[in-house]
């Protein structure tokens, strides 16, 4: 079993934190992971995104030209990636800060106001914890100890966040 995520947004959003807090739940489960980030030299408001490969067995490539999973925290996210979504695959988007449109027909769609959400919390940067607490109910593994541990681990030099982002992730996993 491998499947492939991408993870996408601009600088700010969150995008790598919440990509190695992914790889290091797959990780805590025991499993195979490889990481790859992407982003440009203007970090904060630019393009960003990162690649997670997760099997049971051995990993030999980093990138692949089609994934079971994006998560699109924006619309140019939504744009550049929607065609890197393989068949019967998940696109999970921003619906605060991109349109709910479905230009194809054969994946699945997951349109969630994710910054809304957050800033119903009281913090516009709990949108990524948010969104990966979708893509937990929608892959129906996650451990909540190893979710706490990759938060942890992840987020160590941010202890007074933590919880925060644990909340949100729980009222991601517990949406729709």
């Amino acid at each position: 079993m491998i499947k492939n995520f991408i993870i996408s947004g601009s600088g700010g959003q969150g995008v790598l934190s919440i990509g190695s807090i992914l790889a290091n739940i797959f990780m805590l489960d025991d499993l195979f992971v490889t990481y790859c980030t992407c982003y440009g030299a203007e970090m904060r408001g630019g393009a960003v995104n990162c690649e997670i490969n997760m099997s049971d067995k051995e990993i030999n490539t980093l990138q692949n030209e089609k994934v079971d999973f994006v998560i699109a925290l924006n619309q140019a996210s939504f744009d550049k990636f929607i065609s890197k979504v393989k068949e019967n695959g998940t696109m999970i988007v921003n619906s605060s800060l991109a349109k709910i449109v479905k230009p194809r027909d054969d994946i699945k769609y997951i349109f969630i106001p994710f910054s809304e959400e957050a800033t119903k919390l009281g913090d516009i940067r709990m949108t990524n914890s948010i969104a990966l607490g979708v893509l937990s109910k929608i892959l129906g593994n996650f451990k909540l100890e190893n979710v706490k541990k990759g938060y942890e681990k992840v987020l160590s030099s941010k202890t007074e966040l933590i919880q925060k982002n644990i909340d949100a992730y729980l009222l991601g996993h517990n949406l729709k």
